[in-house]
């Protein structure tokens, strides 16, 4: 294998972006990790373990050309802003092309191909794609399925507390896929060879309906917990009267996670109609190893959960 050039990591003080330094610092890799973020002091801890830590904002083209100099690859993380990221993507994959980075490899969403797709997700992904292969860079689209961590550890203690799983995904499948396994795949494909110009369809290891899911909770927790089918405009109520905004807020959290309800109702129409049903073993292909279940996940945060349904308050994982 050839030696490894110096990698960007952007979006480096979130949590994707922190999983990723952690595995690749396990590599013996932190010198060559150069890591960007609109808020470098969050990441003083990673220049004391030898990263490179650069200033850069999306939204600050002029910022990027600096922080990306002298990499050979990057891993451009997409934005949280959703239906709003395009420009922002395109301003990094400006300044890395401009800068001689050679491969530049992306957090983008599966079943974006088929343009019927009502996830407002897809958009954003596609046309960054699009701008990628546009970029004369080589490049790798990392695609992940639904994170089961939205699921089971951010929405799950709400979902514990009443015994009310609302959603308007009606008995539609998909393969929900580990974050953690997901960032796996991201260093893999970073430190391997032979990823240039490849998909990976980065998913679970079963499709399952939010049904089996929930079914699965309260087996294995021993609290009954109900998936209440809702159609589109019931389930934007719910989310208006939780105060979830339609549209991006940047920095706005509703109990701790920055929810866009606009992107969550179209995403369960996406799961209802079949686009997410897709299932592949390309975490093995990257990794070595299979990938995780949900139903792992859930024993494995099984106190947090009944801790939830109890009226404790939730414990970290």
């Amino acid at each position: 294998m050839s030696e490894q050039g110096r990698i960007v990591i952007t979006g480096a003080s979130g949590q994707y972006g922190q999983a990723a330094t952690d595995m690749l610092i396990e590599r013996g890799l932190a010198d060559k990790l150069i890591l960007i973020s609109r808020t470098p002091g969050k990441l003083a801890n990673r220049a004391a373990q030898g990263c490179d830590v650069r200033y850069g904002d999306y939204d600050k083209p002029e910022t990027l050309a600096a922080a990306v100099q002298g990499a050979q690859k990057i891993l451009l993380i997409s934005g949280t802003r959703v239906g709003a990221r395009v420009v922002q993507h395109k301003a990094a994959i400006d300044a890395a092309a401009a800068a001689g980075v050679k491969h530049i490899l992306y957090t983008s969403f599966i079943g974006i191909d088929d343009p019927a797709n009502p996830a407002e997700v897809r958009h954003d992904h596609i046309e960054t794609e699009n701008a990628m292969r546009a970029s004369g860079m080589a490049w790798t689209m990392l695609r992940d399925a639904h994170y089961a961590d939205a699921m089971i550890l951010m929405a799950g203690p709400n979902v514990m507390a009443t015994g009310k799983w609302f959603s308007n995904a009606g008995d539609g499948h998909e393969a929900m896929v580990w974050r953690d396994d997901c960032v796996a795949c991201a260093v893999a494909a970073l430190t391997g060879e032979g990823h240039e110009n490849e998909v990976y369809n980065i998913t679970g290891p079963e499709l399952q309906s939010f049904d089996e899911v929930a079914a699965l909770v309260t087996e294995i927790t021993g609290c009954a917990v109900e998936h209440v089918k809702v159609d589109d405009e019931e389930q934007y109520a719910i989310f208006d009267a939780m105060g979830i905004p339609r549209r991006p807020v940047d920095d706005q959290y509703v109990s701790g996670i920055p929810w866009i309800s606009d992107d969550m109702v179209t995403f369960g129409r996406a799961i209802r109609e079949g686009y997410l049903a897709i299932c592949t073993d390309d975490v093995e292909r990257l990794t070595g190893r299979p990938a995780r279940s949900v139903q792992q996940m859930i024993e494995e945060n099984r106190d947090m959960l009944v801790g939830a349904a109890k009226g404790a308050a939730p414990q970290p994982a």
